[in-house]
């Protein structure tokens, strides 16, 4: 078990809270909030670190490139519904983060993917083959810190990477035949990303020593704010001018990852050229000539499907809010609130 004291820290440009954009307007949850993401981030480099100086390097790769560590500070979150300074909340957030990062080194060599957090990939700077054995690696470290946390956590960890492994194998095979492709792509969300981080407030309320009636509540928001989350960066993809996603606009459209506003755009009947311009530009998968590219995304940018995907995330946004309904109203509380309203905007 990673056991520390929570040291009372601030934070500035630069934090993970600043990143986020999550207003803590109370001055103790946010130094406390900001202490417990140090520490955490501590405790991460030293959960990964091996004997072997290569499995370090690797392994430290992703980690090291970055991330918003969303993950960490909702576990951090929900421990202020009980005690934050429990020295089970650290190791529980490196579970999840641990986790989340080895999902990511499986990910890019699904994906071939050449860069990550604007570095080059762990399969691109070596193999296919290390960055699997990798992310293999961190998957094993979540689970020796999960055992040191007791058999309920080691039951909700794998009980999440069951469902996180099903949606990426739905991801895999795609919509089987009769499934509308829309449903199927926001089970798949709801299973890769919603999954994790409803453990996240799990695990911050359980290890915080929060009610079971509050623990089940933030689980519920985790679910529900993961998926808008994801369907958020979706957006980013293609609505920002900037690499505010983390990667460059318009990537998932180039690779042919089929994305709700490129699904919503797919299912349209609109019969204006514009629309239908679109449609035949999609309907080809991948959009990797440059010139064809650019008028795709200049034609979602401006589709009546982009808009459509934005409500939806307000609407998850918005239903991850009700799930708050039965919380104390204390400030982790209106943290929680405060992050609907960020996912809602950032793609406004």
């Amino acid at each position: 078990m990673v056991a520390v004291t929570v040291p009372r820290l601030g934070v500035g440009p630069g934090s993970a809270l600043t990143t986020l954009g999550v207003a803590l307007p109370d001055p103790e949850l946010e130094a406390s909030v900001a202490g417990t993401l140090a520490v955490i981030e501590e405790a991460l480099r030293a959960s990964i670190a091996s004997a072997d100086p290569f499995i370090t390097e690797a392994a430290s790769h992703l980690m090291e490139a970055g991330g918003k560590r969303f993950r960490p500070l909702l576990v951090s979150l929900g421990a202020h519904f009980g005690n934050p300074s429990a020295p089970e909340v650290v190791s529980a957030a490196c579970v999840v983060e641990l986790t989340h990062l080895a999902t990511l080194y499986h990910d890019d060599v699904m994906d071939e993917a050449p860069v990550r957090r604007g570095a080059p990939s762990a399969n691109s700077r070596w193999t296919n083959s290390v960055a699997i054995l990798v992310g293999d690696y961190l998957f094993a470290r979540a689970a020796d810190i999960a055992a040191s946390l007791g058999p309920e956590a080691v039951h909700i960890q794998a009980n999440t990477f069951s469902r996180l492994v099903h949606g990426q194998i739905a991801e895999t095979i795609g919509p089987r035949a009769g499934e509308d492709p829309i449903a199927h792509y926001l089970k798949v969300i709801s299973a890769k990303t919603g999954s994790l981080i409803a453990t996240c407030g799990r695990f911050g309320g359980m290890f915080g020593g929060a009610p079971d009636s509050v623990i089940d509540a933030i689980a519920a928001y985790g679910d529900t704010i993961g998926v808008a989350f994801q369907l958020s960066d979706d957006l980013l993809d293609i609505a920002s001018e900037s690499t505010q996603s983390g990667k460059t606009p318009g990537t998932d459209l180039r690779e042919g990852v089929p994305t709700l506003p490129v699904l919503y755009a797919l299912a349209s009947d609109e019969s204006d050229s514009a629309s239908v311009r679109l449609r035949e530009i999609l309907s080809a998968g991948q959009v990797s000539d440059d010139a064809l590219h650019a008028e795709a995304l200049t034609l979602l940018r401006e589709s009546a499907a982009l808009k459509r995907a934005r409500e939806t995330v307000r609407s998850y946004a918005e239903e991850a809010r009700a799930r708050l309904a039965p919380l104390p109203a204390v400030p982790a509380r209106a943290a929680l609130e405060s992050l609907c309203d960020v996912i809602a905007d950032r793609t406004s």
